[in-house]
C-alpha cells in the first residue's frame, strides 16, 4: 500500500484535500470517481519524516479518550448518518473538527480502514484501546440490521449514562482520599518542624519527659532519619507488588472480593457493578445483539473479577439452553430483585426493559448511597483530623504541665 494525496471537487463543488492508501493511483483515482467525486489531482506522499506528524502523534500518546469524547462521537455520528451524509464523508469532518489528538487520529486510521473496503465495525475492531468489544458489538449489530443510527444513539445515552455513574462514585472518593491525605500531610508536618523546636525547650527545661511526650519525640526522630526512605521504598514496592499480584486472575478475584466486603464502600461497589451489568446487557439486547455475544460483552466490561465470574456462570448455562436468572439466583452478586426482574424480562419477552428499570432503579440507589456515605465521612474526617493535630499538640503541652506541677 503506498500513501497519497488527494485532492477532489464534491457534487456541490467544493474542493476538498486528503490522504489515502492504495495499491496504486489509478485504483485510487477509481475509488473516489465511484464515489461521486471530481478528480483534480492525486500524487504519492514523498517519503521522509513528518515533524508536524510525528510531533501529533507523539502527543497523542500521552492523551486519553474520555466517555466525553465517545458521546460525542456517537451523537455528531448518528447525526450525520440520519441526515443521509456518507460514512466516509462523516468521517472525514468529524476527523477535521476533532480536538482530542489520539481521537483524531484513531478516526482518521478508521476512515483509511472504511476507505479502503472493511466494514466500519472491523476498522474500529483494530483500535481496541478507543473502541471497546461492547462499542465494536453494537455497532455490528447496527451494520447489520440496517440501524446504525439509531444504534449510535443508543451507544451514546448509554455512555452518557456510564458517565454520569462513573462521576458518582468519584465523588463519594475524592472527598476521604483528599481529607486523609491532608491529615497525613498535617501530622508529618507537626512531627517534622513543630515538635523538634519544642523538644529543645524540654532539654533546657530538664526532668523526665512524659512516656507519649518521648513516644512522640521517637517517632519525630524515626520521620527525619533515613527509616523513613526506606518505608517509603517499601511502601512504593508494596504497591507495585499489589498491582502485579491484581493483574494475575486469581488476584483480582481475592481483591475484588475484598473490595465487596468492605463496610460501607463495598455496598456501593455492588450497586455500581449490578447498575453497570444491567444497563449494559440491557443496551446490547435493544442493539439486536445475540444473547451469547452480549453475556461474553458483558463479561469483559464488567469491572470487577467477582462480578465477572458470576456472568460467566450465566454465560456457560445459557449456553447449554438454561435460562438466565436461574444461574444468577446462585450467586450473592445479584440481588433477589434483580433475578426476580430478569426473570419475568425472560417470560414476557422484554428483557431489555426490565434491565433498563433494574439499571435506572440502582443508579438512583448509588446516588443515595454516594451522599449517605458522603454525610457519613464528614463528621468522621473532622473528627480524625482534630484527633491527630490534638494528640500531638497534648504530647508537646504535657512536659510543661508537668513543670508546673513540679514548681507548685
Amino acid at each position: 500500500m503506498v500513501d497519497f494525496t488527494y485532492k477532489v471537487r464534491d457534487s456541490q463543488g467544493r474542493i476538498q484535500e486528503s490522504l489515502a492508501q492504495a495499491d496504486s493511483s489509478a485504483i485510487l483515482r477509481a475509488r473516489l470517481t465511484s464515489r461521486g467525486l471530481d478528480v483534480i489531482e492525486i500524487s504519492a506522499k514523498a517519503p521522509g519524516l513528518n515533524f508536524r506528524e510525528l510531533w501529533d502523534k507523539a502527543n497523542g500518546l500521552f492523551e486519553t479518550v474520555a466517555l466525553k469524547d465517545m458521546v460525542v462521537f456517537s451523537r455528531q455520528f448518528a447525526a450525520m448518518v440520519s441526515a443521509g451524509v456518507a460514512m466516509l464523508r462523516t468521517l472525514t469532518i468529524i476527523v477535521d473538527q476533532c480536538q482530542n489528538k489520539k481521537m483524531k487520529h484513531t478516526l482518521d486510521e478508521v476512515r483509511k480502514s472504511v476507505e479502503a473496503g472493511l466494514s466500519l465495525s472491523d476498522a474500529m475492531a483494530k483500535h481496541p484501546a478507543v473502541f471497546d468489544k461492547l462499542y465494536v458489538s453494537m455497532v455490528r449489530a447496527g451494520e447489520a440490521g440496517g440501524i446504525l443510527a439509531e444504534v449510535l444513539k443508543r451507544l451514546a445515552d448509554f455512555l452518557e449514562a456510564r458517565q454520569k455513574l462513573n462521576t458518582k462514585v468519584r465523588s463519594a472518593m475524592v472527598y476521604p482520599t483528599v481529607v486523609l491525605a491532608v491529615a497525613v500531610l498535617v501530622f508529618w508536618a507537626m512531627l517534622t518542624f513543630i515538635l523538634p523546636i519544642f523538644q529543645g525547650l524540654f532539654k533546657n527545661v530538664g526532668g523526665e519527659l512524659p512516656a507519649y511526650t518521648q513516644f512522640l519525640i521517637l517517632l519525630s526522630e524515626a520521620m527525619r532519619s533515613i527509616y523513613m526512605g526506606v518505608f517509603i521504598i517499601c511502601c512504593i514496592a508494596g504497591v507495585y507488588m499489589l498491582k502485579r499480584y491484581y493483574k494475575t486472575e486469581l488476584g483480582q478475584l481475592h481483591i475484588d472480593g475484598i473490595m465487596l466486603s468492605l463496610p460501607g464502600f463495598g455496598d456501593l461497589i455492588k450497586k455500581v457493578a449490578v447498575a453497570r451489568f444491567s444497563r449494559t446487557f440491557g443496551t446490547l439486547i435493544r442493539a439486536g445483539v445475540p444473547m451469547l455475544s452480549a453475556l461474553d460483552v458483558v463479561k469483559d466490561t464488567a469491572g470487577n473479577a467477582v462480578v465477572a465470574k458470576a456472568v460467566e456462570r450465566v454465560y456457560n448455562e445459557v449456553r447449554q439452553g438454561g435460562s438466565i436468572a436461574k444461574p444468577m439466583s446462585k450467586t450473592s452478586v445479584f440481588p433477589p430483585m434483580v433475578t426476580q426482574m430478569v426473570a419475568v424480562g425472560e417470560e414476557t419477552g422484554k428483557l431489555d426493559e426490565m434491565l433498563s428499570k433494574v439499571a435506572d432503579f440502582y443508579d438512583m440507589e448509588v446516588e443515595n448511597a454516594v451522599e449517605a456515605l458522603t454525610s457519613l465521612l464528614e463528621p468522621v474526617m473532622v473528627v480524625g483530623i482534630g484527633g491527630i493535630v490534638g494528640s500531638v499538640v497534648i504530647g508537646m503541652y504535657l512536659p510543661i504541665f508537668t513543670v508546673i506541677n513540679q514548681l507548685h
